[in-house]
């Protein structure tokens, strides 16, 4: 059997990992001892290798990230140093995900909340979980189209089971009137089950006037912050900054 053939057959078994570089293996154990049993290992890391990226990029294209880069590598610390940068990097670990705990983001705009909420996922995604990213009126007009198509049931539960549900930006936008009572039924159903992150740029104090409905909204406070990490941002906002002639690294951006 030609190297060719090896691969075309390797193809067919889905084996596509191997069959990429089963011409420099097969070069690297010819160019030195090389026992079978050592040149199938490799053959079979190079595999499993292949498919931890193209899982890792499904799960990316799943997440539907706003921002692409966004990773704490990218973040300015510096800009807000009463940033709890301890806590940030502890969430990185993604402890809180596999404890199904929740997560909220505090602070004014342009402070960061967006991009360390994003990079967190991104976090979570390379180890091992399943991310959805939604800013909250696309999260809120998602379930009504679902809703007009019929499919609200198969929506909740599609949002129930995926391990980090990023819910970012609430208050950046006016929302329905109904908004406390779905933001509510999609925490209730993920209330020790599953992580949430949410991100806002309002105190927790406004958030009965911002959805209309206090006792909705205490409920579903009462859930995220029972087990949840508060992270507060600010007070400096980056965005705000460029006007007065600091240009900030592309991490400082919300």
């Amino acid at each position: 059997m030609t190297l060719h053939e090896l691969q075309k057959d390797l193809r067919t078994l889905r084996l596509g990992g191997m069959a990429e570089v089963l011409e420099v293996r097969v070069l690297e154990a010819q160019s030195g001892p090389l026992a079978p049993a050592d040149f199938l290992s490799r053959l079979v890391d190079d595999e499993l290798t292949r498919r931890a990226d193209r899982l890792t990029k499904r799960r990316m294209h799943f997440a539907r990230f706003r921002d692409h880069g966004r990773t704490l590598d990218a973040f300015d610390f510096g800009f807000n140093p009463k940033l709890n940068k301890k806590m940030v990097f502890d969430l990185a670990t993604c402890r809180f995900v596999e404890q199904a705990e929740d997560v909220l983001f505090i602070g004014p705009p342009g402070t960061g909340k967006s991009h360390l909420a994003q990079a967190i996922g991104h976090a979570a995604i390379l180890a091992g979980h399943k991310v959805a990213y939604r800013e909250a009126h696309l999260l809120l007009e998602e379930l009504a189209d679902a809703v007009l198509d019929g499919l609200r049931a198969e929506y909740m539960k599609a949002m129930t089971q995926i391990s980090l549900l990023i819910i970012d930006d609430l208050g950046m936008r006016k929302l329905p009137t109904n908004a406390a009572e779905d933001l509510l039924e999609v925490i209730m159903r993920r209330h020790e089950r599953a992580s949430t992150i949410i991100t806002s740029n309002r105190p927790v104090e406004d958030w009965g006037k911002l959805l209309g409905d206090t006792a909705a909204v205490t409920a579903l406070l009462d859930r995220v912050l029972h087990r949840g990490n508060v992270v507060t941002c600010g007070p400096r906002s980056y965005r705000t900054s460029r006007g007065k002639g600091r240009l900030p690294s592309e991490g400082g951006k919300e």
